[in-house]
This record gives structure tokens, sequence and C-alpha cells, in this order.
């Protein structure tokens, strides 16, 4: 069952790019590059990775994010980008399976707070927060139909 929860600012360091559903994975076997980035520069992300879909639209694409929280604010370079997720109040629940699950997930996330009348922070096909975080590392839990996945929505202020 979802909820509704407040969080604070999170700065974060990520790889943004444009790419296509089918080429999700893809984008997301590209992360180590952020963590070879973080590396070099002695910065150690303070929470899970995530997926941020700034742009989602089915058939032009999405604009999508996959990077780490920091502490503190960065400058990146080239792909990487810096940023900070806004606070406020998130729709969140966790999602335990498989990744190929979470458009179920989400689309039951859209239908549960459609059915609450909250309003999203979007314009039209642009989020201002709207994530997947991998609470699971997969060194420890190495089968994917055992993975926990958290989705924040951020909700209209």
């Amino acid at each position: 069952m979802p909820d509704i929860v407040e969080l604070g600012e999170r700065p974060y360091v990520a790889l943004r790019g444009k790419v296509a559903m089918t080429e999700i994975s893809a984008f997301a076997d590209r992360m180590r590059e952020v963590i070879d980035w973080l590396a070099a520069r002695e910065i150690a992300p303070n929470d899970a990775p995530f997926f941020k879909y700034d742009v989602v639209d089915m058939e032009a694409g999405l604009v999508l994010e996959i990077g780490f929280p920091v502490d503190d604010l960065h400058s990146g370079e080239g792909e990487i980008v810096t940023g900070v997720l806004p606070a406020g109040r998130y729709a969140s629940t966790t999602y335990h399976g498989h990744p190929d699950g979470l458009v179920d997930a989400t689309r039951d996330l859209l239908a549960w707070a459609d059915d609450k009348g909250l309003e999203w922070d979007a314009d039209g096909d642009r989020w201002t927060a709207r994530l997947e975080i991998y609470k699971s590392d997969p060194r420890e839990v190495p089968n994917m139909a055992d993975w926990d996945t958290e989705l924040q929505f951020k909700l209209k202020d």
C-alpha cells in the first residue's frame, strides 16, 4: 500500500541520457561510469542508487538519470550531472520482484494517487522527481526476482 512521505533535499550525482524504453537496461549498465566518477573524486554515495525519470514520453523517448545521492552538491562534467532532489511530499511504495514488474508497480502507484485526488509535481511529460530507488545490492541479492525497489514520485506542494 502506498504512503505519502515527507522528504528533505538530497544532493546527487548521475549520468543523464535520452533513451527509448527498450534501451533502459543498456543505459543502466552504464552505472559503472557514475561509480568510477565518484571514486576518482573520493565522493561516497550516502544511499542506494536510483533512476530518475525527468521526461516520460513513450514515443519520443525518456530523459533518464541514473545515480546516487551524496552529502554535498558537486559540479558534473560531460554526461555526469549533479543536482538536488527537492524536498517535499512524495507518494512512495516498495515493489518486491524483478525490475520488469516496475511498469505495473508504476501504473498501480499512478492509479492510487489518481483515486486519492493527488496531483503530481509534473508539467505534462516532465517530472520534478520521479524515482526508482534500488534498495537491493546485486552483490548480496544476485537474483533480480528478490530485489526491493522503492518508487518515490513527488507530489505538487
